[in-house]
């Protein structure tokens, strides 16, 4: 097991302090080293998860932000954000890893779905939830992932009555769970376990949500 450099944290806070092209490119070798042994810790999560999942690649994000449409114009993110993708289309729903200073989490589940496949869940859910709730209410499920989080419409979608008895379900526009941890724990020695069996534990939402969206409303494979 990899553990968390300490100094992610520390140059992270300097560079929340100092977020300016000067400062980066005069600590530039000490953010490529970080990086890299961040990419380290990636690969074994990837090969952790993949004991029982098929993970297609890992995605780190740069650290430019993107500032042409921002109010905020630093140029620099103050985190390392990791992805972890399934494989598509058989698979669906991905793994998030988040590390800054005293904001750490991972993050599962559906957080930009495109309009296609929203409308298939929604459909789903305005057919019967049961099954979703049975998941996401289960108690080891919850002791890992707490509550279904996520973005929802103020009142209910278009076409769906505000009425419905799963319109809980059906506002939702994501479909996420976030598991937070302090510096302490990031540091440990057993988080890169953690977030492996942490990880590992959605695999009930992914298996129903999988199936819903690589079938139609009639269960028909779409593959």
């Amino acid at each position: 097991m990899e553990n968390i450099n300490p100094d992610i944290f520390t140059f992270y806070k300097d560079l929340d302090k100092n977020n300016n092209r000067e400062w980066f490119e005069s600590h530039k070798p000490r953010f490529k080293a970080l990086e890299s042994e961040v990419k380290d810790f990636n690969e074994i999560v990837k090969f952790g998860l993949e004991e029982t999942d098929d993970i297609e690649k890992v995605k780190m994000f740069r650290i430019y932000r993107d500032v042409r449409f921002s109010k905020n114009k630093t140029p620099f993110k103050t985190h390392f954000g990791v992805s972890f993708h399934r494989k598509k289309p058989n698979l669906r729903g991905s793994y998030y890893m988040h590390l800054t200073p005293q904001n750490s989490f991972i993050a599962s589940g559906f957080w930009n779905p495109n309009p296609m496949d929203l409308l298939r869940i929604r459909k789903d859910l305005e057919m019967d939830a049961q099954e979703l709730r049975d998941v996401i209410t289960d108690f080891t499920f919850k002791k890992v992932w707490g509550e279904l989080q996520g973005d929802v419409v103020k009142t209910s979608p278009k076409g769906f009555n505000i009425d419905h008895p799963n319109i809980d379900l059906i506002r939702h526009k994501q479909f996420l769970f976030i598991k937070r941890f302090d510096d302490k724990s990031v540091l440990s020695s057993d988080f890169q376990e953690e977030v492996i069996k942490s990880f590992s534990a959605i695999r009930p939402f992914f298996d129903l949500m999988t199936n819903v969206l690589t079938t139609d409303l009639n269960g028909v494979s779409l593959l």
